[in-house]
């Protein structure tokens, strides 16, 4: 070998050791950067909240309180609702229930994947079928899949039904979208409307916070579907700041505040 192929190899290899020792410095970096961000997101990613339970009385600022809906108690039944089946949230059913009662439809339990289609089929059967035609919606839901809450709600807004909260009936998480979707929206004073980050997008593990751009198109479609219902955008302010841990409960003013509940007609 001469020394001017060995000047050549030596720059060569140089050359390709800088760009090995790069590519690894960046990605050293990247996890650092990485592993900071996760490490300090570990407490939304299933770590028990420091909240009080559910089912301690909210007052004006203070009103976040721990969300786990298999261990969250309901509240007894109250007059005016007949006694429910479920000693928590976690024995509601895993979809949507549809129940008729006269010109009133009740959906129970949480909203997963597939219950917008389910409930579309529903009311197509009940249009075929001849029946009363549905007024009301009453809603008893710890929440769940924010896509198919929207899709449900659209439908309801298209139906033009009237949604309702009866004493002790729960609305958290995404089922304050399908309630918002009633021409006309009543709850009682006795009923619990909370809002939280969600879930967006296919994934069902990752938490919104590390899936941005879901995040943000998801964020926009709720926007956009609570202005077409006519209720004021400004009620996401507390979903945003409230971890999926955590639910953040509406009084009753703000209820009024953000047009959830509407003036009952004169």
């Amino acid at each position: 070998m001469t020394k001017a192929t060995r000047k050549t190899g030596f720059r060569a290899f140089n050359v390709r050791t800088a760009i090995y020792w790069t590519l690894g410095v960046q990605v050293t970096l990247a996890v650092l950067l990485m592993g900071g961000d996760l490490w300090g997101a570990l407490p939304q990613l299933g770590g028990r909240s420091d909240q009080p339970a559910f089912d301690t009385p909210v007052n004006p600022g203070d009103q976040t309180r721990r969300y786990r809906p298999g261990d969250m108690p309901l509240a007894p039944a109250r007059e005016g609702n007949p006694a429910r089946p479920f000693r928590t949230t976690g024995d509601m059913p895993e979809h949507l229930t549809f129940t008729r009662d006269g010109a009133t439809l009740t959906l129970t339990g949480a909203i997963k994947v597939g219950d917008a289609d389910r409930f579309a089929s529903y009311l197509t059967a009940e249009e075929t079928a001849g029946g009363e035609p549905f007024t009301t919606l009453r809603l008893n839901s710890p929440g769940g899949s924010v896509s198919d809450a929207l899709a449900i709600g659209r439908r309801v807004r298209a139906y033009g039904l009237n949604t309702h909260l009866l004493a002790g009936d729960i609305c958290l998480s995404a089922c304050p979208y399908v309630f918002a979707s009633g021409v006309r929206r009543e709850a009682d004073a006795d009923t619990q409307v909370g809002v939280h980050q969600h879930f967006f997008g296919k994934s069902r593990v990752l938490p919104a916070f590390l899936a941005v751009e879901d995040v943000q198109r998801g964020q926009g479609e709720v926007m956009a579907y609570l202005d077409d219902m006519g209720v004021d955008t400004r009620v996401l302010q507390h979903a945003l700041v409230t971890p999926p841990n955590e639910i953040y409960i509406l009084l009753p003013e703000q209820l009024r505040e953000y047009a959830m509940i509407t003036p009952p007609p004169e």
